[in-house]
């Protein structure tokens, strides 16, 4: 399957070396750009601002030998798409009826499908335009002939496939983006999902970076791709620089930039997520009370349908990055300032509550594994900054059947270097005492560990601890985490289900790991609580409730459920994007495959190295989706806890509201 076959579509900016006031041969180089990108898969292309005669012609735009010539050089365009997959955007200057317009011609199949005029003419500083051009306002037409043919005229066209869901091409020319209500917008909110802009630009010092933050911001209010493209190398510098520069942005992240003051030709591409852009649509509310606000408004607003064409031949190999671990963020820098925010979120939460209680004090059960860890830290950073004494924190390790003495070691090394009040509580009498009252086989001295026989053990530290706090004035701190409760690896009813309240409810394992990494880096932690943390982090995830096996291989959770690092992937694009489960399973295949690496080899070389095969990838996915459903009526009684990130959680008070006894098989039929 191709990558349009997945819900996107491939769009591509392109810069060609200008030659001022040659039309002819600015169209041959146009069309030569535009093969690359038709052989690269595009299904659109846009082109500079008056590309074909160049945007800094100045008078001679008015020269009828140009105008002419750029009426020569479109029709060479025009021909070269005849046959061809792409909508493609290429500027030019236009008579239409007394007036003189900056359009866009946008061209199909042979065929323009349109002319779009520039709306807004900036006339300061370096800019003269309203010189030479009208306004799109004062076109007196609909319609424009050109090449001998009527077509639509004017800047209220959307250009849509029929037979691509979802892709709905608005065009404007860069003024029309810089103004506060940019055309785009209406047409956006009229369901225009690609945003194309056609832009001169000349470069001046700051003005690459506020290009950046103009695309993306725009592209993320309307929820729409925005393909930014500017003039490059050839333009005139008898006043003036020009530095090529195109962007393509996705509801604000920038997907594709060019090299900036390149001296020859660029092309970049990417492939927008156009099932992400609709269901992101489709739960922004606000953005429909607007377009019934406007309503009146929008209706002019006229579609111009054409048949994109074959896309099966092109490969399924993204042009974008498909984050392994998309709750971290790849960069070190941004990974460490959400490590930041998200210690800020919990630690303020926990603190929150315990001033709305009245109570100073907290029990905590430490396992020496991640979970309590971190929610162990997060409470002394809570108490530090209440000015409570670390000793009110009141942490209990409770060594079970199972429970390793490189865990119980460690638990002992964090309460004690932290300066809690730490306690070990052997929970194996009373766990003896239940499983004889039901009469288990393990009281008969037979080895069967079976669920009772791990949810006996888990219960008794439950009950401990509540009753604990009970005993203590104190609230129970929960440990469980967001992946947890995702696949339902969580015993209900006990300490990583239930608690007073719990700081890791929102927060993914994958996260966890590096909140503890960025921990260790920037605590006055003693060393002996770091190299404790270290030996954490580097050990197996198991629940250690089942004794090691004759060859001493402890129970692991990961071998049981599946890897985290995918479960994590799974949930983030079921419940943030509500992705069909066969595009779960693509987009998995393109992250963890060996085309997966890209910026990401920082962070996976610091997370895993693993890479999964796409048999690998569906049947851990089927094992996800048959949890997640299944897992929900424990979802629905989790304690309070803050949200933390933009990814979601799975409170039944805030982003996850389901019915407990849906079932699975929709699901895994479209799998």
């Amino acid at each position: 399957m191709s990558v349009y076959e997945h819900g996107f579509a491939r769009v591509a900016g392109a810069v060609p070396v200008v030659s001022i006031a040659d039309p002819v041969v600015n169209a041959e180089r146009t069309v030569e750009l535009l093969r690359t990108a038709t052989d690269e898969g595009a299904g659109l292309v846009v082109f500079p601002e008056l590309g074909l005669c160049g945007y800094s012609i100045d008078d001679l735009v008015q020269q009828d030998a140009v105008l002419d010539a750029c009426l020569t050089g479109l029709q060479t365009v025009v021909d070269a798409t005849r046959g061809t997959r792409p909508l493609v955007a290429v500027g030019l200057p236009l008579v239409v009826g007394d007036g003189l317009y900056n359009c866009a011609a946008v061209l199909h199949d042979g065929q323009i499908l349109g002319v779009v005029p520039k709306s807004y003419l900036p006339n300061y500083r370096e800019f003269y335009e309203q010189r030479y051009f009208s306004a799109a306002r004062d076109a007196a037409v609909t319609t424009a002939t050109v090449l001998g043919r009527e077509v639509p005229f004017g800047a209220d066209l959307i250009f849509e496939a029929v037979d691509l869901e979802g892709f709905a091409v608005h065009v404007e020319i860069c003024e029309d983006g810089w103004v506060p209500i940019p055309p785009s917008t209406w047409a956006a909110l009229a369901g225009a999902t690609v945003l194309a802009n056609l832009s001169g630009s000349p470069v001046t010092v700051g003005k690459e970076s506020y290009r950046k933050s103009l695309c993306t911001s725009h592209s993320a209010r309307c929820i729409a791709a925005h393909i930014y493209v500017a003039a490059g190398f050839g333009e005139s510098t008898t006043d003036l620089a020009w530095d090529g520069d195109a962007l393509i942005t996705e509801n604000g992240t920038l997907l594709a930039r060019t090299d900036q003051f390149e001296m020859t030709e660029q092309i970049i591409s990417a492939d927008i997520d156009l099932d992400r852009l609709r269901q992101e649509r489709m739960r922004m509310i606000s953005l429909r009370d607007q377009v019934g606000d406007f309503a009146t408004d929008l209706k002019p607003l006229r579609r111009i349908r054409f048949r994109l064409g074959a896309t099966e031949e092109i490969d399924d190999t993204l042009r974008r990055e498909v984050a392994r671990f998309p709750f971290v963020p790849a960069d070190s820098a941004d990974r460490d300032a959400r490590c930041r925010e998200v210690g800020n979120i919990q630690v303020q939460g926990l603190a929150a509550r315990l001033r709305a209680t009245g109570i100073d004090k907290i029990v905590i059960g430490v396992s020496g594994g991640l979970d309590s860890t971190l929610a162990l830290l997060v409470a002394v950073d809570t108490f530090d900054r209440l000015g409570l004494p670390r000793t009110n924190i009141l942490a209990y390790t409770m060594p079970g059947f199972a429970t390793g003495t490189a865990t119980l070691r460690r638990a002992h090394v964090l309460m004690d270097s932290l300066g809690v009040a730490g306690t070990e509580l052997d929970i194996r009498p009373s766990c003896e005492q239940m499983l004889a009252d039901l009469g288990h086989p393990y009281a008969r001295g037979e080895k069967v560990y079976d669920v009772t026989f791990e949810n006996v053990q888990a219960g008794e530290r439950t009950s401990h601890l509540f009753r604990l706090a009970n005993h203590n004035g104190a609230i129970v701190l929960g440990t469980g985490d967001l992946s947890e409760l995702a696949i339902g690896w969580c015993t209900y009813g006990v300490g990583d289900q239930m608690s007073h309240y719990n700081v890791n409810s929102s927060v993914p394992k994958t996260l966890i790991q590096h909140l503890i990494r960025w921990m260790i880096t920037t605590s006055t932690y003693s060393q002996e609580t770091t190299d404790t943390l270290a030996e954490i982090l580097d050990d197996v995830i198991s629940p250690e409730l089942v004794p090691a096996d004759d060859d001493g291989a402890i129970q692991s959770t990961e071998g049981t459920v599946g890897p985290y690092e995918l479960h994590d992937f799974f949930l983030y694009h079921l419940t943030r994007f509500g992705y069909r489960p066969a595009k779960i399973a693509y987009l998995a295949s393109q992250a963890w495959g060996d085309r997966g690496r890209g910026a990401w080899s920082e962070l996976i070389v610091a997370q895993r190295r693993n890479e999964y095969d796409p048999s690998t990838i569906e049947h851990w996915l089927s094992v996800f989706l048959k949890r997640f459903m299944s897992s929900q009526f424990k979802r629905t009684a989790m304690p309070n806890g803050p949200k933390i990130g933009s990814g979601g959680s799975l409170s039944p008070r805030g982003d996850w509201r389901s019915p407990s006894d849906a079932s699975s098989r929709t699901w895994l039929d479209a799998l």
